[in-house]
């Protein structure tokens, strides 16, 4: 192990992320149904004063600690260069935000060479916060947390988040279509809810074709420190470009690998279709 991440500065780099997503979700919270504007930024997604705001809190906090970082936020971009990069979304779900609903959260992650070492995921207003770092367990609000150890899709219950470019695809459609028929139940809870539920064992796997790694780089950190697998759909290892997701428990995601690997060689959808 490089001893430069080892595991006291882990421990550190998880308290000083805490701190910052805490610092946010006050920040986030005083907007909260206030009526803030919309503005609709050229890849078609909204954002507030509040996401803005909120991730030049996370930025202070983060370079006020590790001053040398690199950092890489939804709104303002990546600055700095090097082996340690912080992934930062300070207000994932800004859809709902400005419906007056809580399902938002503020994720931040540390990558290390290519490595996602740490994650936390706060959410403010819905009362929950997770985090882990590697090797470290996964936590709620301070209790351990682990994946449920359901082994058969015939008693899974299965979220379905983002997958709106599923369609574009009969085979990956098809593929979902059967996925949907052998498990025991399905819902879509989205965002980061669904991954909190699956990392407490509240839930067994989560399929999304649509996100950003700012979206989801912190909750599969916290996933697999709770004993999960967390993978693209075709069962690659994420990346900075990664924009799908196959998470479940390891047994499941075992039977699942595969599932959308051969819709997956005719080639990715054609996003300039997606109505975003």
């Amino acid at each position: 192990m490089n001893p430069a991440i080892d595991d006291a500065f882990l421990d550190h780099a998880l308290d000083v992320a805490l701190q910052a997503a805490r610092a946010a979700g006050e920040r986030i919270h005083r907007y909260f149904r206030q009526g803030v504007e919309v503005e609709v930024k050229p890849d078609a997604t909204p954002v507030t004063i509040a996401d803005r705001e909120a991730e030049d809190i996370i930025r202070e906090g983060l370079l006020r600690a590790f001053p040398a970082h690199a950092i890489y936020g939804e709104e303002r971009g990546r600055t700095g260069a090097g082996e340690f990069l912080w992934l930062v979304d300070p207000l994932d779900g800004t859809k709902s935000f400005v419906r007056g609903t809580p399902f938002f959260s503020t994720q931040i992650a540390l990558m290390h060479a290519g490595e996602l070492v740490l994650g936390v995921s706060h959410a403010s207003v819905y009362g929950e916060t997770m985090w882990a770092r590697r090797g470290g367990g996964a936590f709620m609000d301070g209790r351990r947390v682990q994946v449920a150890g359901t082994r058969a899709l015939g008693d899974a219950a299965l979220s379905l988040g983002n997958i709106k470019s599923l369609t574009l695809d009969a085979l990956r459609w098809n593929a979902l279509g059967a996925l949907v028929g052998r498990v025991n139940r399905v819902r879509g809870y989205g965002d980061f809810c669904h991954y909190h539920l699956l990392a407490r064992g509240a839930l067994d796997a989560v399929v999304e074709s649509d996100v950003n790694i700012l979206d989801i780089a912190a909750l599969a950190v916290i996933v697999r420190e709770a004993g999960g697998t967390f993978t693209d759909l075709e069962g690659r290892a994420l990346t900075l470009a990664t924009t799908s997701v196959l998470a479940a428990t390891a047994a499941l995601h075992a039977e699942l690998n595969g599932t959308f690997g051969a819709a997956a060689a005719n080639g990715p959808p054609d996003a300039s279709r997606l109505d975003k």
